[in-house]
């Protein structure tokens, strides 16, 4: 296996088309395919389907790509270094649920350490999702939450990808609406309360299982139930249908404006908000930072 070959097969991946990988790597089509045979042929995998209409990466080419991207990368970093003499930026990317308090502690990181010498990225997106970009080396962090009903099922799926769950804190379930919601100057709701209000929750796309589902308690019969795929519209969606979604109860005005509030919900259901990365991998200083700046939110539980 060589540098060379690793570099193949992103392109195919990235192209889905073994012309268009020969066209941008100024290669022949033939001697790229044979490259990929010997490849398969060397690690005992098929990396990519091929048919008529194009190539598609396998499930076990996909977990072969992340490794192959880290690499390709990390070697980008020491030529640009050492053989370039580049001052090329360090980089630091999280992957995460849709929390605001994450997305407030990577602001706060970016202010911290500047972006002159460091390159960020951040992916508020589905649950699987956060779990795929730290198993294929897209995020070094990814941040969720577990509890008793979905920690047996993410555990097991976390430990199939080489990844590993640290707890960063516990919190109880709040209500999350608009000021302006008939229950919103309650002290405490009880989830009966809420059945004549939407309930809305983040979709997941084709994983959409209850042990995926962003909010708690996924297993509830909401007589009203809206799903959206980002904060925006839920917030917007909170305003003008009355409705709510369940969280850590942790509110962030600085993003989200102060419009909104959290209520406690009457339940002994607790979530566990944790990080993932990858097994045996020590986190970089830019994700002990970010983690430091989660851990401030402790203080407003």
């Amino acid at each position: 296996m060589t540098l060379t070959q690793l570099r193949y097969v992103i392109a195919i991946a990235d192209t889905h088309s073994m012309n268009e990988a020969a066209r941008t790597l100024f290669i022949a089509q033939p001697s790229l395919s044979q490259a990929m045979k010997e490849l398969e042929e060397e690690i005992g995998i098929t990396l990519f389907n091929r048919s008529n209409r194009g190539v598609r990466i396998t499930p076990e080419g996909e977990e072969f790509l992340g490794y192959a991207r880290a690499v390709v990368e990390q070697y980008r970093l020491v030529e640009d270094r050492y053989v370039e003499k580049k001052n090329s930026k360090k980089r630091f990317s999280v992957s995460m649920q849709h929390y605001t308090f994450a997305v407030k502690a990577f602001v706060e990181l970016v202010k911290q350490f500047g972006m002159d010498e460091y390159e960020f990225a951040v992916h508020e997106t589905k649950t699987y999702e956060v779990i795929e970009d730290v198993k294929n080396f897209r995020s070094e962090i990814g941040i969720l939450y577990l509890n008793d009903f979905n920690s047996a099922v993410l555990t097991k799926l976390f430990q199939e990808s080489g990844l590993e769950f640290k707890e960063i804190f516990k919190c109880g379930i709040y209500v999350y609406m608009w000021k302006g919601h008939p229950l919103a100057n309650r002290d405490e709701i009880e989830l009966e309360e809420l059945e004549e209000y939407p309930c809305l929750s983040f979709e997941q796309g084709v994983n959409n299982s209850f042990y995926f589902a962003e909010e708690v308690l996924s297993t509830y019969a909401y007589k009203r139930l809206i799903k959206a795929n980002d904060r925006a519209t839920l917030l917007n969606l909170m305003v003008g249908l009355n409705g709510y979604t369940l969280c850590s109860g942790i509110i962030c005005e600085s993003l989200n404006g102060s419009d909104y509030c959290a209520v406690k919900l009457k339940s002994k259901e607790l979530m566990t908000i944790g990080y993932l990365k990858r097994k045996g991998m020590p986190l970089s200083t830019l994700g002990q930072k970010y983690l430091d700046e989660i851990r401030k939110f402790r203080a407003s539980l």
